[in-house]
């Protein structure tokens, strides 16, 4: 499968991180991420035909993995107890932005265009207007809170997990099994030290593993072949389908029909994503 397609594989499956969010709205944050990452860490066995010696890397690297899956939601989830959802997802969603114009401060041999930079915004602006458009905004919402700050860490922390994976010494992409156990581990912890215990029922726990296997687990993999063997400028741009393809999952769920705003958002995505992903 080619890199643009695992990165578009990957992107589907955060699509639907948010509808079983909502599903799963009752389960503590830090609970949710803790099982649905260990959930996820268990894809690394049948792609490693079970050979644990695939999971080991060197602790640099193993940092860098924990420092992309669980710094990246441990800072959102931070940012959105302190600031309102809908403009925290978005200051959030920066982190394609920040592929495409951190790839040649972290990447040997890349440079950046002027092409993909206007590709970055024209994308990012239409990730704006997908979020925005696609959910009531709150008029009572402040103009500013401290919770914006660790959604823009988190948003620096993904972006630069995503680039730091490729310089340092190669590994198996079954090793991201081990980032999602720690991470997941790190995670519990968390959810030990910050959150009230919660009882799960049976629907609950196949939510988790659903989410496990997709968005928390599925997708890292498919994300880490994508970036080894594409260019992560162009799977920078594509990135910005995900808030649109979350947006239009989560309509669906509510049976509504997308308005102009999605319409004009999905139009200036897809534009932004062939400018990026063009030969020429």
């Amino acid at each position: 499968m080619s890199a643009n397609l695992l990165a578009l594989a990957a992107i589907a499956l955060w699509a639907s991180l948010a509808a079983l969010g909502v599903a799963l709205a009752h389960v503590p944050p830090f609970l949710l991420t803790g099982l649905g990452l260990l959930v996820g860490s268990l894809i690394a066995l049948p792609l490693s035909r079970f050979d644990w010696r695939q999971w080991r890397v060197p602790p640099t690297t193993l940092a860098v993995g924990v420092y992309g899956l669980f710094g990246f939601h441990f800072l959102l989830f931070i940012a959105l107890r302190h600031a309102p959802p809908v403009p925290a997802n978005l200051v959030n969603y920066l982190w394609p932005l920040g592929i495409v114009v951190m790839a040649p401060l972290f990447l040997p041999g890349v440079s950046l265009t002027g092409r993909h930079v206007f590709a970055a915004l024209l994308g990012f602006a239409g990730a704006a207007l997908a979020i925005l458009g696609g959910r009531a905004s709150d008029p009572n919402a402040p103009l500013w809170a401290w919770g914006y700050i660790p959604a823009l860490m988190s948003a620096f922390i993904w972006a630069s997990y995503s680039l730091l994976t490729q310089r340092v010494r190669a590994f198996p992409n079954a090793a991201v099994g081990s980032f999602a156990l720690v991470s997941g581990v790190l995670a519990l912890l968390c959810h030990a030290w910050l959150e009230p215990s919660t009882a799960l029922s049976a629907k609950d726990w196949g939510l988790i593993a659903l989410l496990g296997l997709g968005p928390l687990g599925g997708s890292f993999f498919m994300w880490d072949a994508a970036l080894k063997r594409g260019d992560a400028r162009q799977i920078g741009v594509l990135s910005f389908l995900t808030p649109l393809l979350s947006t239009l999952v989560l309509l669906a769920m509510q049976r509504e029909v997308p308005g102009w705003p999605v319409g004009l958002a999905a139009a200036m995505i897809v534009g932004a994503a062939v400018l990026a992903t063009r030969r020429t």
